[in-house]
């Protein structure tokens, strides 16, 4: 029995598998017993420990060389080859010997699929056919019934099938997939000639002609694919099957395979199809890909294909990615698999579009009547549908043509030509600073955002080709960056792209219900162009050691002249990129009922003019993060900060204070309950102090003063009541809770909360002067919805038996506070600030941290025990960051002015976060 490798080893052929010395040692153990039980079991015992042996030799190679996956899938061949033609031999020649075969009497073994092409990954399955002539005969079915148990015993994940010729070809033709397995079958063991014969006829009967049905076929599979995976590349992506990964490039091999019948990409040079460079561009992301794909198997030992958070830090350590300036070494490892992953899209695209123009895909013959053919300009033509450059020659003599061919693609609302694109490509060294200063090429480049209505296509396009960062160098450095986070669904770049996107259909008019403000800000008139180079420009310093605003500003205020802007539009651009996150923070981690919050916002974009360019680009920045990061929460939040803050641009800070705000809350309470007597009214607008007015809404407000009234007619002084609502406004849950007032109220809440799977998203907390405590919260459950109605009663009881002690939150929490697996591998590191100047009258704790079940409560319990009040929470969670921010006073009613006091409360919230933590680890 003679192995022959597939191509280069990772390792010497002996050390993978011993042909000789298996062979040596089956002969060794046969002559002891002719049993055929006993047989079989000596076979498995001496190739388990040969397949050990070769998977252990392969991986210490491979650990030596991480980047080696040629050598290393044709190295998991040749041991598969290796077991699988012992296999055979023992089976065929050892178990069940035929004296004299007849003609029926013939088997073929052949490898499919993966395993056909000799691409093997270290948990691939092993595809066999099994090729008789005519109808399986007795001896056919006990050689390939000893056979597969064998491989069964080695643990070898076999799909196999047993067919005729026949079959093959009748099977071949009513299914694609068959076809494409059997596209790739290889010659193992047994009856060569039956082999050769399956080739020719496939070759002759079942793929000659039927090219086109193939292509159609194959691409159907791919966008279904896609579909299924995600358009986009998305940051835990799929190494095989999702967007640019290996199931793309096989698609192309198994295309060209099938028409022209090459045995490697190689050859498609010669062809016409690729150019030396692009090919290799193919084998580089190949090799890659399969590389990433190896390491994932090795790490889980078995067939995982998806690159989940944490396995990307393993693999990026067993491939020596170490961190730089700024950069954790996983965010440079991911930054490498976008680049790559784009590039086999831009391959697939090419090679496409050449089949195209020999293999027309079929279009319906009506579409091809009927379709407008839209006007090109001259030195433009229409190849397919598809715009492509006239003369290449020509075209190149002004290299604004670079800049304009996206131009012409959006007037005409055309797909580019991979022969134009490839000219770009091949061009992009004329795109220089004498090009990025010239005025027309500035105009070109901001008509492709702000003239045609679909600015997303020009810009992914041109990012994609290389010219976004060509004419803006800037940019080069967030092209396929990923930010090692759960919050951000995209790469930076992408990210941008969305923002882009969003802003886009706002402005047409398609986003009106969900986002009214935004519509109307839009409607109103602002500057477009100002809008649409911050956003371009928001993250353009991410991923660097400094403050990614400060610097993205710095940057701005060099590259928005560049662009073309004034100087007045130029500081507004700088403005925007600087204080991007500004209002995001402010809605998402003050409390907008504070004036204070708003004077300090007013105050800081001091016109209405800059407000609404802030919140349209907030608006649009959120929504860019990721699919479900926007809800009515945050656009209930920015609604409320934008009007509040224009009514004080407009009218003067003097509306904002507190007095104003609780006569005329305290006027629509009256209104609202115009059925109650005057005495109970009073006793309610009386009991509550300021802050109560300002910091609830006037349903809120309704709701207290009808559990207040409850309480006060039971006259038990240890009752408790507690009301659920959903709160649509705001895509939560409303948790009314009031009862005589003691300490640590508010943290048992957050227990109890936490305990019932509750998310808390916003919570207030205030004293009435006659000693009972009214505590609203807002939570959503671990989708970030409201709870269903029919959970409610449930969650009530289970909160109503923590708050009387029957279960203690504590201890209950331990087995639930835990953090998931894949979301272990992210760092958040701690920051804890105070703040005395953002409320007038409460002290500001801004706790930063790693997000958890149990944190609140854990933070929320440490300040009680260190008397604490807390008069308000406001909680923002990022991924698996979260900000919980504290308004509180101390036990005096005072802020905490004294630095001693500030460190003393910071050590025991660093130490409740810490223990906590490492619980929730354990």
């Amino acid at each position: 029995m003679t192995l022959t490798p597939r191509g280069e080893l990772i390792c010497p052929a002996d050390e993978i598998f011993d042909s000789a010395a298996v062979m040596a040692q089956l002969s060794e153990a046969f002559d002891k017993t002719s049993d055929n039980a006993a047989r079989r079991n000596e076979t498995v015992r001496i190739l388990r420990d040969a397949q050990k042996a070769g998977r252990q030799a392969i991986a210490d190679a491979f650990a030596e060389r991480p980047f080696d996956a040629r050598p290393l899938t044709h190295s998991y061949t040749y041991l598969t080859d290796g077991l699988v033609c012992t296999a055979m031999k023992v089976s065929s020649e050892d178990l069940h010997p035929l004296a004299t075969p007849t003609q029926g009497e013939r088997i073929a073994v052949l490898a499919v699929g993966g395993y056909g092409r000799g691409e093997m990954a270290p948990s691939s399955d092993v595809d066999l056919l099994f090729l008789t002539p005519y109808k399986i005969t007795a001896w056919a079915e006990s050689v390939i019934e000893s056979m597969l148990y064998i491989l069964w015993d080695l643990r070898l994940k076999v799909g196999h099938a047993s067919r005729t010729i026949r079959d093959c070809l009748r099977l071949g033709a009513e299914d694609f997939t068959i076809r494409t397995s059997m596209l790739e079958q290889r010659y193992l063991a047994g009856d060569n000639k039956l082999a050769a014969e399956l080739d020719n006829r496939l070759k002759a009967d079942l793929f000659k002609g039927s090219e086109r049905e193939f292509i159609e076929a194959k691409l159907q599979e791919r966008d279904e694919r896609h579909q299924k995976q995600g358009e986009r590349y998305m940051v835990e992506p799929n190494v095989k099957e999702g967007k640019g990964g290996l199931r793309d490039l096989q698609s192309l091999y198994w295309i060209a395979k099938y028409i022209y019948g090459v045995q490697d990409v190689a050859e498609l040079v010669p062809l016409g199809l690729f150019t030396p460079e692009e090919f290799k561009t193919f084998v580089k992301a190949e090799d890659f890909l399969w590389a990433v794909r190896s390491h994932l198997h090795l790490i889980t030992r078995r067939p995982t294909e998806q690159l989940t958070f944490d396995l990307q830090v393993e693999v990026a350590d067993r491939m020596g990615y170490e961190d730089r300036a700024g950069r954790r070494a996983v965010e440079v490892f991911m930054q490498r698999y976008f680049r790559e992953a784009t590039y086999v899209g831009e391959l697939t695209r090419i090679f496409l579009t050449k089949l195209e123009a020999s293999h027309m895909k079929g279009e319906a013959l009506l579409e091809r009547i009927f379709r407008r053919r839209p006007r090109v300009k001259a030195g433009y033509k229409m190849v397919h549908g598809r715009l492509d450059v006239a003369d290449p020659e020509n075209f190149l003599t002004d290299k604004l043509n670079l800049l304009r061919l996206f131009e012409e693609g959006l007037r005409t609302g055309m797909l580019i030509h991979p022969d134009a694109m490839r000219l770009v490509t091949a061009n992009l060294n004329l795109i220089d600073e004498d090009m990025r200063e010239n005025r027309e090429a500035q105009r070109i480049f901001l008509d492709l955002m702000l003239k045609h209505g679909n600015p997303e296509r020009a810009l992914r396009r041109m990012n994609e080709l290389g010219v976004l960062s060509a004419f803006l160098p800037e940019f080069e450095h967030i092209v396929a960056m990923m930010q090692f986070n759960m919050y951000h669904s995209y790469t930076v770049d992408e990210h941008t792209i969305q923002c882009i996107v969003n802003l886009a259909q706002i402005e047409r008019g398609e986003l009106i219900e969900p986002l009214p403000l935004v519509s109307s800000i839009l409607k109103g008139g602002v500057n477009r162009k100002v809008l649409y180079v911050a956003l371009l420009l928001h993250d353009i310093a991410k991923g660097r050691p400094e403050d990614h605003s400060i610097l993205g500003a710095q940057i701005a205020r060099k590259v928005a002249p560049r662009l073309g802007l004034n100087k007045a539009d130029s500081e507004t651009v700088e403005w925007l990129v600087r204080y991007h996150l500004l209002m995001s923070d402010m809605a998402q981690k003050r409390d907008i009922s504070d004036p204070r919050t708003v004077r300090d916002f007013a105050k800081a974009v001091k016109t209405v003019k800059r407000l609404d360019l802030l919140t349209v680009l907030t608006v649009c920045d959120i929504r860019g993060v990721g699919p479900n990061t926007w809800n009515n929460w945050k656009a209930t939040l920015l609604r409320a900060l934008h009007a509040e803050t224009k009514r004080a641009l407009e009218t003067g800070m003097e509306d904002l204070n507190r007095a104003n705000r609780g006569t005329e809350a305290k006027k629509a309470l009256r209104n609202a309950l115009s059925d109650w007597s005057k005495a109970d009214l009073k006793t309610e607008t009386g009991r509550h102090y300021p802050p109560y007015w300002q910091g609830l809404n006037l349903p809120t407000q309704i709701e207290f003063a009808e559990m207040l009234r409850a309480l006060e007619r039971g006259g038990d002084p240890g009752e408790m009541e507690i009301r659920l609502h959903p709160d649509e406004d705001r895509d939560a849950t409303r948790a009314c809770f009031a009862m005589g007032d003691h300490p640590g109220i508010f943290a048992r809440i957050a227990g109890a909360l936490a305990l019932v799977g509750a998310n808390v998203v916003d919570a207030r907390s205030y004293t009435t002067k006659d000693g009972f405590v009214t505590d609203a919260f807002w939570i959503q459950d671990a989708e970030g919805h409201p709870f269903e109605a029919s959970r409610l009663p449930r969650l009530n009881q289970m909160i109503q038996k923590t708050l009387r002690g029957e279960v203690v939150a504590r201890d209950a929490l331990k087995s639930r506070d835990k953090i998931k697996k894949r979301e272990r591998a992210f760092n958040v590191p701690t920051h804890i600030t105070f703040d005395n100047d953002g409320s007038e009258i409460y002290t500001i704790i801004e706790v930063d941290t790693r997000d958890r079940p149990g944190l609140l409560y854990d933070l929320t319990r440490t300040l009680a025990a260190a008397n604490v009040y807390i008069a308000n929470a406001v909680i923002a969670t990022y991924g698996e960051q979260v900000v919980d921010t504290f308004y509180v006073k101390d036990m005096f009613g005072l802020k905490y002015h004294a630095e001693g006091k500030q460190r003393t409360l910071e050590t025991k919230l660093r130490k409740a976060i810490t223990e906590g933590a490492e619980r929730a680890a354990s």
